[in-house]
């Protein structure tokens, strides 16, 4: 009888756990698991520099899980999955969906060119509680605000598919002469140190995925629903990177978290704010799949006249953490330092950019795509065109985050902004917010140099909000 042998195609889901295309893989018999590093197809969305480093440390882990097995490649996924068919006689490919425009684009070739050959494709959803397609309003559109899309359409509608088992064993085949390549031949890691920064910041794979899941239902789901908006307390999961990789699905976290409300054993207002924030991620996938041009056109098309200022020097000062704004140079050096920014802040940021300096939410899209571990496209276009007022649910033009108070309100000791900005740390709370506004003296004994060894702030916040207002008045907005 001839062995069934089947190509595993790994792509954002780096696990063994409720892994849908694997399970069903090794249930039909060998497998041959594929890594390619599609360069071709992704376009513009080229990886950015910390998911590159991400990537390969995930990579890394997942290979050893699965005994060194992977053969990984780089190029035309059609081109490579064709030969690999073609010299070893495979007429069957699993994988897991993806959702970005240019990779749902690529899987359909890739499906139509197959299916001629007579290869079988068998496609899962092994990243989203819910696929798009099932959650549309009564008349059949796509939801475009959040509240009835996650709660009429989602949360009490369609309950989530339960966690798969890791499969009892998994056979391999082995493939000669396959022309796969080391996974450093892939060039994912770049040359500078800021890589050292991110590994040693994270732990990265499923089961430091797992682990961070536990801690996070252990000690710090306690408090969340408030504490989540302080950017120095520990109530925030850390789980965007793990689940932007697939380290762990969105099944078992919502399970994991979902079962702790229905036995009553964290409180509710906790466990159902964690669960509206899984709601936003798959928020984020719906509008991306029914909007594909979200990451460059506004969803409100009146923004599309809207005059943005072309500034190098500030974009560069934002991006760098001299704005002299401390909550707003602590958010960005945390972004720069660690691959990753506390959600409160990317609010911040995000609302001083677009709104103080009036430059283009394109910008911050761009840098955060590159600096983020966790830079998915969808979130990351969904949340800047919120922060800019031109998304769906978007927040108001009108409402300007002012950094001073964010930084009273949310990091009231300055504790977050001493971690990032060392060099005003002996500043006292009064002035650790403004310190333009601190007396020479005080400016003397806390060693601080305005202009020197700490920027001046680089625009007026009074005078910034009333031109954003203006502009952003003529738009005749509602």
């Amino acid at each position: 009888m001839k062995k069934e042998i089947s190509i595993y195609w790994i792509r954002q889901d780096l696990r063994l756990n409720d892994n849908p295309a694997l399970y069903e893989s090794v249930k039909n018999g060998a497998i041959v698991p594929v890594y390619i590093l599609d360069e071709i197809n992704a376009g513009e969305h080229q990886l950015g520099g910390a998911s590159r480093v991400w990537l390969h440390c995930s990579l890394e882990m997942l290979n050893k899980d699965l005994q060194n097995k992977i053969i990984f490649f780089k190029g035309d996924p059609l081109k490579i999955l064709t030969h690999l068919c073609e010299t070893e006689n495979i007429n069957k490919i699993y994988w897991n969906r993806v959702y970005e425009p240019w990779g749902i684009k690529r899987d359909k070739k890739i499906k139509e060119s197959l299916k001629i050959k007579g290869i079988e494709i068998n496609s899962f959803n092994g990243s989203l509680l819910w696929e798009p397609w099932q959650v549309l309003k009564n008349d059949g559109t796509p939801y475009r605000v959040f509240t009835p899309y996650y709660r009429r359409g989602c949360y009490n509608a369609i309950q989530p598919r339960m966690p798969l088992n890791i499969p009892d064993k998994i056979e391999y085949y082995d493939i000669k002469n396959n022309n796969g390549l080391d996974i450093d031949s892939l060039n994912l890691l770049p040359n500078h140190q800021w890589k050292d920064k991110i590994i040693n910041n994270w732990g990265i794979g499923e089961k430091a995925a797992e682990q961070r899941l536990e801690k996070f239902i252990d000690f710090e789901i306690d408090g969340y629903k408030e504490g989540r908006n302080f950017p120095n307390k520990k109530n925030v999961s850390r789980l965007s990177p793990h689940l932007h990789w697939g380290e762990i699905s969105p099944n078992t976290v919502w399970y994991k978290i979902w079962n702790l409300q229905q036995l009553g054993i964290k409180k509710f207002q906790d466990t159902d704010t964690f669960l509206s924030e899984m709601g936003w991620r798959e928020f984020s996938y719906y509008l991306l799949y029914y909007f594909p041009d979200l990451p460059r056109k506004n969803l409100q098309k009146k923004f599309d006249n809207f005059s943005w200022d072309i500034n190098s020097s500030f974009l560069e000062a934002w991006q760098k953490g001299q704005t002299g704004y401390p909550v707003i140079d602590a958010g960005m050096r945390e972004l720069w330092s660690t691959g990753y920014m506390h959600n409160r802040l990317r609010m911040i940021v995000g609302s001083f950019l677009v709104k103080n300096l009036l430059l283009h939410w394109h910008e911050g899209e761009k840098w955060f795509w590159d600096c983020l571990i966790d830079a998915d496209l969808a979130s990351n276009s969904a949340g800047w065109q919120w922060i800019a007022g031109c998304g769906a649910d978007a927040a108001p033009y009108f409402r300007v985050f002012n950094p001073i108070t964010q930084g009273l309100k949310f990091d009231p000791n300055g504790d977050y902004i001493r971690k990032f900005i060392p060099e005003i740390a002996l500043l006292p709370n009064k002035y650790i917010f403004n310190p333009w506004e601190a007396p020479d003296e005080v400016l003397k004994k806390a060693k601080v140099k305005l202009g020197e060894n700490y920027p001046r702030p680089i625009v007026d916040i009074k005078i910034s909000r009333e031109k954003a207002l203006s502009t952003f008045a003529k738009l005749k907005l509602p």
